[in-house]
């Protein structure tokens, strides 16, 4: 086995061992700060960091001021594979801290990343807003520049980690109307902030989420990242590093959907033999196991590619389209051969049917992921 198989192996076995842990909190912020808690612990959340601010690395593979997406490939798949919460707050740190690396804010990341690393600190991405999702261009949140720094006036949605988050890195207007791509600027906003307001809500999967709203809240000059007018590209760029991951969290909750149906249709009896001998449902293994076997290849190579620098938007949308769409149907296949089982809410193949939805939408939707390929095909610029 490889150092990354070995790194996909391990983290496997550590979400696993929590998954009755994180189950049994008694709400969805209790389950959370478990599993970050024991990410930080075991020391995890190094995987989600650059190795410049404390960060873990795989033999020299990137630049030590950035993420090695192989490694936080192998590890979302391993985490996904035994417990999804554990891997929904191991990215999130990564997702939320990232900026302040791409931004070169060296005194404030050096100041927050260790507390990232060993947990102490929550972090939380907060770009999309109700009129902004997939494209970030239309950003309305102003940032109005002050005597001590900006006050920020908006509000964003569909925030993970919102009420339980330390940090928001947040993207702003600092100039121009939505749709203006070059007037934007990303922050570091303190949950702290007077003024800063979180409104939670629920979706399909256990998460803590909600919307973020800022009434006049007022940041320091120092809590910009990077300069005015960055902001697009700092928000693409951590995506840019992150977007392949989910792709790889997709393809370890398809496994183990796979692993569940295997052990089912093995156990279970039906007409006087066992579910696995009708050819049926033996043709349904064979096809989500080469189905989970080519998104595996695509994530791979897709990470790689990120990793040697190369221009991979192509392969990253590749990657995450039919990862995310091959594991929904998996999931989707593994709940019908459970049969009423596969229904009935805290079963595993239940439990992974609603966490995978989400994948399709995050980070670029299926549809963006099409765009952004068929762009490529026809030789048309891709920063998009």
């Amino acid at each position: 086995m490889s150092e990354l198989d070995d790194l996909q192996s391990d983290a496997e076995q550590a979400a696993r061992s929590m998954q009755a842990k994180v189950a049994c909190a008694a709400d969805e912020d209790g389950a959370a700060r478990v599993a970050l808690g024991f990410l930080a612990k075991n020391d995890w959340l190094g995987w989600a960091l650059p190795e410049a601010y404390g960060g873990h690395a795989v033999g020299g593979r990137v630049a030590a001021e950035k993420v090695s997406v192989e490694a936080l490939c192998a590890v979302r798949r391993g985490l996904a594979r035994g417990c999804g919460m554990v891997d929904l707050m191991f990215v999130e740190q990564g997702l939320g801290s990232y900026a302040l690396a791409l931004g070169g804010a060296k005194d404030l990341a050096q100041e927050l990343m260790g507390e990232y690393a060993a947990g102490t600190r929550i972090a939380a991405f907060a770009v999309t807003e109700k009129d902004a999702g997939s494209d970030l261009a239309g950003v309305s949140t102003q940032a109005v520049r002050t005597d001590r720094g900006y006050c920020l006036t908006g509000a964003k949605t569909f925030i993970t980690n919102a009420g339980i988050a330390h940090d928001y890195t947040l993207l702003a207007r600092v100039a121009g109307e939505p749709g203006d791509r070059s007037g934007l600027a990303m922050f570091r906003v303190p949950a702290s902030a007077r003024g800063l307001e979180v409104k939670r809500f629920e979706v399909m999967a256990s998460h803590p989420i909600g919307e973020v709203i800022l009434n006049d809240v007022q940041v320091d000059q120092r809590d910009l990242i990077g300069e005015e007018g960055q902001g697009l590209d700092l928000a693409l760029g951590v995506l840019a590093r992150f977007r392949t991951s989910v792709a790889a969290a997709a393809v370890g909750f398809g496994e183990r959907a796979l692993e569940e149906s295997l052990a089912h249709l093995k156990s279970r009896k039906q007409f006087g033999r066992s579910l696995s001998s009708f050819q049926g449902l033996r043709f349904d293994l064979a096809e989500m196991d080469t189905r989970l076997a080519a998104a595996a290849l695509l994530v791979s190579h897709a990470a790689a590619c990120v990793d040697a620098e190369e221009d991979s938007k192509a392969e990253v949308a590749r990657a995450k389209l039919f990862a995310t769409e091959t594991a929904s149907w998996v999931c989707d296949k593994a709940v019908q051969h459970h049969g009423g089982l596969g229904v009935r809410r805290g079963t595993v193949v239940e439990l992974l049917f609603r966490e995978v939805r989400a994948l399709r939408i995050y980070e670029g939707t299926s549809e963006i992921q099409k765009l952004i390929i068929a762009k490529h095909l026809l030789n048309q610029d891709t920063s998009s």
